[in-house]
């Protein structure tokens, strides 16, 4: 394998980069990522508790907050609840996009390495084919063994761009349709909370 590598020429020092960037992300996307941490379960049911135990103060919505990426999006909600449904809507909004893009850090990088990877391999073919061709001109064709071999070794910049560039384009996609899972899960949840406060009172978070 080192011998591979060290025949595909300068471009696989980059595809290598590619590589350890796209493990690297997707361990920590796949740690981060976890449904059961941004969105819990039982956190609606919790926080209509205290609204209906009038337990809702300024301590309970700073935890809230802090809890998790939908408990910031209720405390968003929740803190401008008593200006009306519009302006409580507008707030979960604009907080939930906050939370999306936090959600997709580096998620556009595995799809930039995935789009990037097979033209740095094509690229490597194509200055060692021109190698190759410059070696016939120079020297003849000689033997076709040797010349089949520098093709090959060519090849190998391809070979090694789309082996980065398959996994890249898998976790991109994956990671992006679990972005999606989460989004609409949180959507659900936040509506609920809106539907039930202004279906019944406002709610006015106590300072003290």
């Amino acid at each position: 394998m080192i011998e591979i590598f060290l025949a595909g020429g300068i471009l696989m020092w980059p595809l290598l980069g590619c590589s350890l960037v796209v493990i690297a992300i997707s361990a920590e996307r796949y740690w981060t990522l976890n449904p059961a941490k941004i969105a819990p379960k039982t956190l609606l049911a919790q926080v209509w508790s205290w609204i209906k135990n009038n337990q809702l103060d300024a301590t309970k919505l700073r935890e809230l907050k802090q809890s998790s990426p939908l408990g910031y999006i209720l405390a968003a909600g929740l803190s401008n609840s008593k200006h009306g449904r519009d302006v409580m809507k507008d707030s979960v909004q604009e907080a939930a996009n906050k939370v999306i893009h936090d959600l997709e850090r580096y998620i556009s990088a595995l799809g930039t390495i995935a789009n990037l990877a097979p033209l740095l391999g094509l690229l490597g073919t194509v200055l060692g084919m021109i190698e190759i061709f410059n070696g016939i001109l120079l020297n003849g064709t000689g033997s076709t063994n040797v010349l089949a071999g520098g093709i090959s070794i060519a090849l190998y910049t391809t070979v090694a761009g789309l082996v980065v560039a398959i996994p890249a384009t898998v976790s991109h996609k994956f990671f992006q349709r679990r972005i999606d899972g989460i989004v609409v899960n949180m959507e659900e949840e936040a509506i609920k909370l809106i539907d039930a406060l202004h279906s019944e009172r406002r709610v006015d978070v106590k300072l003290v």
